[in-house]
């Protein structure tokens, strides 16, 4: 694992927990939650941005967004409450599929 992987990985789990946060802050009203909100996100980019030293935008952008929409889609499952039905289940596996895709078979990120 290269260090732009690591720093991926850390921009993803820190946008998953920003976006979480940012429900319970409840419209920027909530001081605590907000905080988190706008730490998680700051985090995520400045992670992003070193990532973007060594993977391509687009490629790395696609695994960002693919994997943090079925891991936030995992958080509203399990602790907020949200009910996942079949054809979500089914467009959550497509996109796994897609950052599968790209990380075993694109010569665009260097492993």
């Amino acid at each position: 694992m290269t260090a732009a992987h690591t720093y991926l990985g850390i921009a993803i789990v820190a946008e998953v927990v920003a976006t979480s946060a940012l429900k319970a802050s409840e419209g920027f009203t909530r001081p605590m939650p907000s905080l988190i909100t706008a730490v998680g996100y700051a985090l995520a980019f400045y992670c992003l941005s070193h990532t973007l030293k060594s993977i391509p935008t687009g490629v790395a952008y696609a695994l960002w967004s693919g994997v943090g929409i079925v891991l936030i889609s995992a958080v509203g499952w399990l602790w907020l409450g949200q009910r996942l039905d079949a054809p979500a289940l089914l467009g959550l596996g497509l996109i796994i599929a897609g950052v599968v895709v790209i990380n075993v078979f694109s010569k665009s990120i260097t492993h």
